[in-house]
C-alpha cells in the first residue's frame, strides 16, 4: 500500500454480504435453501439505479476487484488496473459491483461453507454449479440491491461466459455487455486441460475425496500442479520466452530433477502460493462450470439462433495471443450476434501476454474499454443519490 492512496483509487473498499433464504434450484437438480453472497462496490448509484455496472469473474477471481481492504495491504484488487475515477470503468460515472460467485471460497457460500442443514462443512458435498446457476444468483442480488437494468455486464474469460449468459437468460437487464478473452463453449483441447488439473488434485491422498478439512488435511500437490498447468495455458510462448529464456540457476547442468530453470522455478512458486489462497473443491467445481457452458445447446447448436434473444449492445475485445481462448472464439460470438442482428463492436488487440492479458493495462485496451463505456455514460441519466 503506498503511503498516500493513489487519485484514481476506489480506496480503501469494505466487503458486504447479502444473505438469501428464498431457495435456490440450482441446474444439477439440487437445491440450495439458503446461502450468501459477498461483493464490494465502488462508486455511487444514481437516483434512477441506472449507471450500474456488475463485474463478473474468472476461475479464480473473486469479490476484491479494486482498491485495498486496510493501508496494510501489499496488493490492489485483481482488476485494480481497470476500475477507478477516470479509469476504464470509471467510477465518478458507475456504481460497480463485483462479486465472489457461488461455489467460491472467498465468502460466498461454497465447499468450505456450513452447510445449515448438518451442520458440517459442505466439501465434496457442495453441488455442482453452473454459468446459468450464478447469473440466476447475481440477479437476486442485483434485485437486492435495486438494481433492475444494468449499465453494462462485464467479465473476461469464464467471466465473459457469465455476461453472454445474461444477455440471454436477463435480455431487457442489461443495456450493454463487455465479453473479454472468452468463447460461447470450451473447445475439446480446454476441457481436456480442466480434466488434467481435476485429475491432479484427486488423486493428491491428502483430498480424500473432496473431505480434507475434516481429515485436517489439504491437497497442496494436486491444487499446485492444477495451478501450475492452468498458469502455462494462461502465458504465451513469446511471453514466457521474454520473461525467462532458457535462464538458468546454476552455470552448468546438475543432472537432477531440483529447478535448474528459473521457469521451473516460477511455476513452482505459482503453484505454492496458489494453494494458501484457494480451495481445492472450488477449482474442481469451477472448471465444471467452464466445461458444462454452451448455451448453443438449447437452440441445436445455432449460436446465432440463441442470441436472438438479446436485445442490449456488445463489445467484444481478444487478444493476438491468447491460446487458450483464441481471437477465432470471440469472432464466433462476433459473427453469430451480427447473423442475429444484433449491435456489435470487436476489437482485436496485439499483445504479448496471452490469455492474462485480459487483467493487463495495456493502453489500446484500456482504450477501446473506455470510448465504449463512456458512451454508455453518455446515454444515462446522470442524477446522483
Amino acid at each position: 500500500m503506498p503511503d498516500v492512496i493513489p487519485a484514481d483509487s476506489v480506496g480503501i473498499v469494505t466487503p458486504q454480504i447479502a444473505q438469501f433464504d428464498t431457495p435456490l434450484a440450482l441446474s444439477c437438480g439440487q437445491t440450495l435453501s439458503s446461502y450468501q453472497l459477498i461483493y464490494e462496490t465502488y462508486g455511487t448509484l444514481n437516483q434512477s439505479a441506472s449507471n450500474a455496472i456488475l463485474i463478473c469473474h474468472a476461475l479464480s477471481g473473486d469479490h476484491h476487484a479494486a482498491g485495498y481492504h486496510a493501508m496494510s495491504d501489499t496488493k490492489t484488487g485483481w482488476w485494480d488496473t481497470a476500475i477507478g475515477p477516470g479509469k476504464a470503468i470509471d467510477t465518478d460515472k458507475f456504481f460497480v459491483i463485483a462479486l465472489n460467485n457461488l461455489g467460491g471460497c472467498c465468502g460466498s457460500t461454497g465447499p468450505t461453507s456450513i452447510n445449515p442443514e448438518t451442520g458440517q462443512r459442505w466439501e465434496a458435498s457442495f453441488p455442482i454449479v453452473t454459468v446459468e446457476d450464478w447469473v440466476e444468483s447475481q440477479a437476486r442480488l442485483a434485485d437486492l440491491l435495486g438494481i433492475q437494468t444494468f449499465a453494462a455486464i462485464v467479465g473476461g474469460s469464464l467471466g465473459g461466459m457469465q455476461v453472454l449468459e445474461w444477455s440471454i437468460r436477463f435480455p431487457t437487464r442489461l443495456k450493454s455487455a463487455v465479453i473479454v478473452a472468452s468463447a460461447p463453449k470450451l473447445s475439446t483441447q480446454n476441457i481436456a486441460f480442466n480434466e488434467v488439473a481435476r485429475q491432479s488434485i484427486r488423486r493428491d491422498p491428502d483430498f480424500f475425496d473432496g473431505n480434507y478439512i475434516d481429515n485436517n488435511s489439504v491437497p497442496t500437490n494436486g491444487l499446485g500442479l492444477a495451478r501450475m498447468l492452468g498458469h502455462i495455458t494462461y502465458l504465451s510462448d513469446d511471453a514466457m520466452g521474454a520473461k525467462f529464456g532458457r535462464q538458468m540457476r546454476h552455470d552448468s547442468y546438475q543432472y537432477n530433477y531440483g529447478i535448474e530453470f528459473e521457469v521451473e522455478s516460477y511455476l513452482r512458486y505459482q503453484g505454492e502460493a496458489f494453494t494458501k489462497r484457494f480451495d481445492a473443491n472450488t477449482y474442481m467445481l469451477m472448471t465444471k462450470a467452464l466445461d458444462y457452458f454452451d448455451p448453443a445447446s438449447q437452440t441445436n447448436g445455432d449460436l446465432s439462433a440463441v442470441l436472438s434473444r438479446a436485445q442490449c449492445e456488445f463489445l467484444l475485445v481478444s487478444f493476438t495471443t491468447d491460446w487458450r481462448f483464441s481471437p477465432e472464439r470471440s469472432e464466433e460470438i462476433v459473427n453469430a450476434l451480427v447473423k442475429a442482428g444484433k449491435q456489435v463492436s470487436y476489437a482485436k488487440i496485439e499483445a504479448a501476454e496471452g490469455h492474462d492479458a485480459f487483467l493487463f493495462p495495456i493502453p489500446r485496451y484500456m482504450a477501446v474499454l473506455n470510448t465504449f463505456l463512456t458512451r454508455v455514460a453518455n446515454s444515462l441519466t446522470t442524477e446522483v443519490k
